[in-house]
């Protein structure tokens, strides 16, 4: 039978990592509010953004800027990861991971940035392909990182030759569910219900091209902002489930160690009576 000190001891220690747990969970919760606020009041925007580029493309279907043309089989793709700067949150990153990983070995050509520290960690040590990582941006939150990423995005496709530039990041749903979405940046498509209108053309002030430029760089900012909300409130979510459950553990481990001390004690005390008793007989 185990130490009594021992299973004492162990006792103290799974009660002071309940303690962090717990403490994490409240911190969690209280981020997840405000994340889950910030990407509610950023969504409509959003959308509304790319809907405006959609029907761009949509009533101007033979323009020629590259954003908007199709590629069945690129050549130099590009692929986006976010992930946390931390872990304790359960799946939340192997989700995101595994798929890039699996993306990574199915196409050598891929070029990958990272943002987020735990993607950028593991993927460095199996591929040499990071073109370029962003690691701290999700303490402050601040919209010029997401414009200064998306213009560098912008400059890759329409300047450095790349065809194809998609991102994996993981979609806030509820406190208990977090969706890993993958999707295509550049070129834009339009979905299959916009492709089949009949559509008249628009008039521009000052030109199309101007329009386009403007509406390109606020998608592509925006989109960026957009995951990275997404991300922040979908990381919280997903903490707060795993502290959660782990102060449940702790909680159910320490009445299965206190019963254990307990019974150990009561052990050992009926032996020192039982010797006790003995030594008295003896003494007779």
């Amino acid at each position: 039978m185990a130490n009594i000190r021992d299973i004492k001891r162990r006792i103290q220690s799974i009660k002071n990592t309940k303690q962090i747990t717990n403490a994490m969970k409240m911190v969690a919760t209280a981020k997840l509010r405000k994340s889950k606020d910030r990407i509610l009041n950023a969504r409509p925007y959003a959308n509304q953004v790319n809907k405006i580029l959609l029907d761009i493309k949509a009533h101007n279907r033979f323009i020629q800027s590259p954003v908007f043309q199709s590629v069945e089989n690129p050549q130099k793709p590009l692929l986006i990861v976010a992930t946390s700067d931390r872990g304790l949150c359960g799946s939340f990153n192997h989700n995101i991971i595994k798929k890039a990983v699996s993306m990574v070995y199915a196409n050598k050509n891929l070029d990958l940035i990272c943002i987020g520290k735990k993607g950028y960690d593991y993927l460095k040590k199996r591929t040499d392909r990071i073109i370029k990582h962003y690691l701290g941006i999700f303490n402050e939150m601040n919209f010029d990182i997401s414009t200064e990423i998306g213009d560098y995005i912008l400059d890759l496709f329409l300047n450095q030759g790349y065809d194809s530039i998609e991102i994996l990041y993981n979609e806030f749903v509820s406190v208990i569910q977090q969706n890993v979405i993958h999707k295509k940046i550049f070129p834009v498509e339009l979905p299959e219900e916009i492709e089949n209108q009949n559509l008249i053309d628009f008039e521009y002030e000052p030109d199309e091209i101007s329009i386009i430029n403007e509406v390109l760089k606020k998608y592509v900012g925006i989109e960026i902002w957009r995951v990275m909300l997404e991300s922040s409130a979908a990381e919280q979510g997903a903490r707060m489930t795993a502290m959660d459950s782990a102060t449940d553990n702790a909680t159910e481990l320490i009445g299965q160690l206190t019963l254990h001390y307990n019974r150990a004690r009561q052990a050992s005390i009926t032996k020192e009576i039982i010797e006790i008793s003995s030594g008295a007989e003896a003494i007779k």
